[in-house]
């Protein structure tokens, strides 16, 4: 249940769907394994997984679900051996090379009778929302995927009106000045791990580990024009994560002091343990997003139309 990266976006208008009616429009999109000729399938499951019975779980008006794609695997060196031996047939029997329209539809062909063989990959990505914090939150380390889901939300509720938070200075001067002039808040420490970009285009790319990030090495790359584009920070003394120039939170870990929270609830109750570690999650998660948009002097509110 404990996320590991996120992608946080902003609504532009107040969310105001109810958790019965959130259940209500997803069910009507839920998730099917692909057919023997289909390639993929989206839809949604149980947000606890084969804990729970409902599409929504919803804890302290944090509104988990969870969206489920199955995607059939075709190697393209298999189907570029295919078509290469499609084309030489094709021209030796004709006397000429196939048109563009030809090879299209031939290798149309050649997925279709490879799709009933191919293996299945079978991903899950967890999504909350909570209206009063005005964001909604995904589990993913990829944008598209992140995205995938946004557009999953929308097709099942009709809208979705939500942003990326931009703050007016930009992310990686912002992180760079945590480095050199304008510490990082009470809130938050420096880690010891960065990656620096270089300007221009072909600019080296800096990654450090183990490293103290005041240091003078550090203070070198900063000199030579170099900028940060991820580092590590600790907040509250509770988590630790990779926060990237587009906002993008990664390699989330939640220390121990957190976790044992909810060590006093019986292991074997599943259920009870996975909605307290939901909910405690997304509580400090909230907490979490709020602080460190304070560090770009931003808050997800600003993003509601008047």
């Amino acid at each position: 249940m404990w996320f590991k990266n996120l992608y946080f976006f902003a609504f532009t208008r107040p969310f105001e769907w109810s958790e019965q009616e959130i259940e209500k429009q997803l069910s009507e999109h839920l998730f099917t394994p692909c057919a023997s000729t289909e390639q993929s399938h989206f839809g949604w499951v149980n947000a606890l997984g084969k804990h729970g019975d409902t599409v929504v779980h919803g804890v302290n008006n944090n509104f988990l679900v969870c969206a489920r794609k199955e995607e059939k695997i075709l190697p393209a060196p298999v189907i570029k051996d295919q078509l290469e031996a499609k084309l030489a047939a094709h021209e030796q029997e004709h006397s000429r090379n196939a048109t563009k329209k030809e090879k299209e539809q031939f290798k149309e062909d050649i997925i279709f009778e490879l799709l009933p063989r191919a293996f299945s990959r079978v991903t899950d990505t967890h999504a909350y929302i909570n209206p009063e914090h005005n964001i909604i939150v995904i589990n993913s380390s990829s944008r598209g995927k992140a995205e995938d889901l946004l557009a999953l939300l929308r097709k099942a509720l009709g809208t979705l009106p939500v942003t990326s938070v931009s703050p007016e200075k930009a992310p990686d001067e912002v992180m760079t000045d945590w480095l050199t002039e304008s510490p990082v808040g009470d809130q938050f420490t420096l880690g010891m791990e960065a990656e620096f970009n270089a300007l221009g285009d072909d600019g080296a790319v800096v990654r450090v580990k183990n490293q103290d990030l005041t240091s003078d090495e550090i203070k070198a790359h900063l000199d030579a024009d170099k900028y940060v584009v991820k580092v590590r920070l600790e907040w509250d003394e509770a988590i630790s994560f990779m926060l990237c120039d587009d906002l993008a939170i990664k390699g989330l870990k939640f220390f121990d002091v957190l976790q044992e929270q909810n060590d006093e609830i019986d292991k074997d109750d599943i259920l009870a343990r996975l909605d307290a570690d939901f909910a405690l999650m997304a509580g400090e998660l909230n907490r979490l997003i709020d602080d460190l948009l304070g560090e770009f002097s931003v808050k997800t509110t600003d993003y509601l139309e008047s």
